[in-house]
């Protein structure tokens, strides 16, 4: 009986980071500054640091690709490397539609086989997430379509607020990765056992994104408001690497508000990222 193929690990990953200006609960989000910084150079630094390929920003327009240019000739001054900024339609639906209209622009020989989506809104996330990303692409030594994160759920609070995505996976201990089966913003799985919060970051296979960015949106998609679904209804797989702590991400006035006292409290030095 012939082996089974080996399941086809990354090969020439990129990092994408969609960010636009119209973001309708916090409008101009990813340029409101940070410890000295606009929001998304936060994010730009730690892909750099993840080091696992070129690092794109996929902006939506002139004026972002002007106000983020400076700041990011200093992470290049800085010796972190450079980023390349990229305009994308501004009547672009969604980040996963940035993501891959900017890789389609700078790379149609298609070279890059995964990209990885990092929201332009998570100013906390780490290195280790991004690469945590990359690694959900295999689970059990199968190959994903997607990957994602996860992260557990400790208080009540958290498992049933509908702003928390909550994902029904089998991590558990010994067990950092799994598959994805639904994603909700109400708590899922039912009975005893961890929750656990969904962190949208997520790696795409190259052929699995252009489908994904081709299709309507689906019926449980637009149910739940969560652009995931519509992976999972087409028949995609999604893998989930657990990760400690979810990173904070800023939606509204109140999380910019945590996201300074935690970047400018710390410092990039203690650790932050």
């Amino acid at each position: 009986m012939p082996a089974a193929p080996t399941p086809e690990r990354p090969r020439n990953p990129a990092v994408v980071i969609p960010a636009r200006l119209a973001s309708s609960r916090l409008p101009r989000k990813a340029l409101l500054p940070l410890a000295g910084q606009p929001m998304v150079v936060h994010v730009a630094r730690a892909a750099l640091k993840a080091a696992l390929g070129p690092v794109i920003l996929a902006v939506d327009g002139g004026e972002m690709a002007q106000a983020l240019s400076t700041p990011l000739a200093e992470l290049e001054r800085e010796g972190m490397g450079a980023v390349q900024l990229v305009l994308t339609d501004p009547a672009l639906p969604s980040g996963s539609d940035r993501v891959a209209a900017a890789l389609a622009l700078v790379d149609p020989e298609k070279r890059h086989d995964v990209v990885v989506n990092v929201q332009g809104d998570l100013p906390l996330v780490r290195p280790e997430h991004i690469q945590a990303g990359l690694e959900a692409l295999l689970v059990g030594g199968q190959a994903m379509d997607i990957g994602t994160l996860a992260a557990p759920i400790h208080h009540q609070a958290e498992a049933e607020a509908p702003s928390v995505v909550k994902v029904a996976c089998a991590l558990g201990p010994g067990r950092n990765s799994a598959r994805a089966l639904y994603f909700s913003r109400a708590v899922v799985p039912g009975g005893h056992g961890p929750l656990w919060h969904h962190v949208g970051l997520y790696a795409w296979r190259r052929p699995a994104l252009e489908r994904f960015v081709a299709l309507p949106p689906s019926t449980l998609e637009k149910r739940e408001s969560l652009e995931q679904l519509r992976a999972l209804e087409a028949g995609m797989t999604v893998g989930c690497a657990a990760i400690d702590e979810a990173p904070w991400g800023v939606d509204t006035p109140d999380d910019l508000v945590r996201a300074r006292l935690l970047l400018e409290g710390a410092g990039e030095e203690e650790g932050v990222l």
